[in-house]
């Protein structure tokens, strides 16, 4: 009977000690420096999707009117409707912005140093610009391209987080 315990206790220790293991996961710089890349291009395309689709609307605008189509009554669009809009398109760019602007500070950073944990600070600021982004999405409707992008984005954003201890983003 004494045994028995003696080897569950074992057993017990033994699998804390592995999660504690498992937990403290050592990533090396290139392993790092990977996860940085998959952010920085899902930035890339993001925008590039987001620049894209500001074009089409604007093409779209331009060429109805130059149709000779005539909006149906009640079918145009109030200037209130069309700042909320711009206002929103806006959101979506100056927060892709300003997160294309902190990956690209952590790039800087991280690059000439051996001791990427260093940049930590570089990654806390990139996470507080994704949830800013995290934040617009929810509100607006962008579609399911834009949810697509996003998914994928927010997806190795956390993977670099938690790099470097830091909390994910919820979904």
């Amino acid at each position: 009977m004494k045994h028995a315990h003696l080897v569950t206790l074992a057993f017990v220790c033994g699998l804390v000690f592995a999660g504690t293991a498992h937990a403290q996961t050592v990533f090396t710089k290139a392993q790092v420096g990977d996860r940085i890349r998959k952010v920085e291009d899902g930035v890339d395309e993001f925008r590039t999707w987001a620049e894209r689709r500001a074009e089409d609307a604007r093409k779209s605008a331009d060429t109805a009117p130059a149709s000779g189509r005539k909006a149906r009554k009640g079918a145009t669009a109030t200037e209130a409707q069309k700042d909320r809009a711009k206002d929103t398109k806006d959101e979506l760019e100056d927060a892709l912005s300003d997160l294309n602007r902190s990956t690209n500070r952590l790039r800087r950073k991280f690059d000439p140093t051996d001791k990427w944990m260093e940049t930590r600070s570089e990654v806390e600021r990139v996470m507080d610009d994704a949830r800013t982004i995290n934040q617009v999405m929810v509100r607006g409707k962008y579609g399911t391209q834009a949810e697509r992008y996003w998914s994928v984005l927010r997806a190795n954003i956390n993977d670099l987080a938690r790099c470097y201890g830091l909390s994910p983003m919820a979904a």
